[in-house]
């Protein structure tokens, strides 16, 4: 599918960014259209989660830019990120766990009139009926997969046009990891354009229309999620035999 700068929702143009001195990104570029599902697939170490920080503003830029629905996200956090409709759910289902799963929800969308708010937290619930059992309950007191699925409902309160998911998957059991993804997949399906970061590379595949690898900081390779040989190239790709040659070391 030809990239088309007028019709994209996310723009990241030679972004750059770090934690201190120590260089992660190297001029990344990637463009995510709406009702688009992209797969950010690499290695341990490669910079996924630098990026999905430095596009939702929980980390600063070293240089390039970042559009999203035609603004520009300079200086923006992630609160005003996922005030315009950008929601990053980070890493490693953080959620508060002294508190009830309903509660959660509703600091999810602390910012919201009552009613809305109210209306919002169902529409995320029935996604996961597992924890809509559970709203009055703590927490603490879901299992590691059920708080995942709560972290993906505080993102979904939020009613993103693009939700970024940093590796959902992540010690969840397979039935557990389908029913994730399986959400992601119903989100593309009502419009909702999704930034997944994923390890499970098959799974991740089967509900992306495009993928992009990352690897030392820079893309390695951008393509549809159903070309012919992709694993074969992204492997390549991982062990840098596709990595371009930088200009100056």
């Amino acid at each position: 599918m030809p990239i088309s700068a007028a019709e994209a929702l996310l723009e990241v143009r030679g972004l750059r960014a770090g934690h201190g001195k120590i260089a992660v990104l190297h001029g990344v570029d990637l463009t995510i259209h709406a009702g688009e599902v992209v797969s950010l697939l690499g290695p341990n170490g490669a910079g996924k989660t630098t990026l999905l920080a430095a596009i939702s503003g929980l980390l600063p830029w070293g240089g390039g830019g970042v559009r999203f629905a035609g603004q520009d996200m300079a200086g923006a956090g992630p609160r005003e990120s996922a005030r315009r409709g950008l929601v990053h759910v980070v890493e490693g289902h953080r959620v508060f766990t002294q508190i009830s799963v309903a509660d959660n929800l509703e600091l999810a969308g602390y910012d919201l009139p009552r009613r809305e708010r109210a209306g919002r937290i169902e529409e995320a619930l029935a996604f996961f009926p597992e924890i809509a059992a559970k709203r009055h309950e703590r927490g603490g007191a879901l299992s590691g997969g059920q708080q995942q699925m709560l972290a993906v409902a505080q993102g979904l309160v939020r009613r993103p046009r693009l939700l970024m998911l940093d590796e959902p998957s992540a010690g969840l059991s397979p039935v557990l990891v389908d029913r994730v993804l399986g959400v992601v997949a119903q989100l593309r399906a009502a419009g909702t354009a999704v930034l997944l970061v994923e390890q499970l590379i098959e799974k991740a595949l089967a509900v992306s229309d495009r993928v992009y690898a990352l690897a030392q900081g820079r893309i390695v390779l951008e393509a549809r999620a159903d070309e012919a040989d992709l694993p074969h190239r992204l492997e390549r790709a991982y062990f840098g035999q596709d990595v371009p040659t930088p200009l100056h070391a």
